[in-house]
């Protein structure tokens, strides 16, 4: 809530604020419906979804007989 109070105290300056502050419960509420209901909901619309992109399937590695692979357990037996 603070930094949203810190928002609008930047984006509307607080004389602007002293109208609300008077004004009763009943006709505040009735205020801000009357904005909301001007409100574009389609504008905050979340994007559709977009298709899931199929994925390669990763090949196997190629055998390098320069290179071959010893696995650690090898290498701690001593064969």
């Amino acid at each position: 809530m603070q930094g949203t109070y810190q928002g609008m105290m930047i984006a509307i300056p607080p004389h602007l604020w002293q109208g609300f502050a008077g004004m009763p419960v009943v006709e505040l509420a009735d205020f801000l419906q009357v904005l909301a209901a001007k409100v574009k909901l389609k504008r905050f619309l979340k994007a559709p979804p977009q298709k899931k992109k199929k994925k390669k399937k990763k090949s196997s590695p190629k055998y390098d007989p320069k290179h071959p692979h010893v696995s650690t357990a090898k290498l701690l037996s001593g064969d």
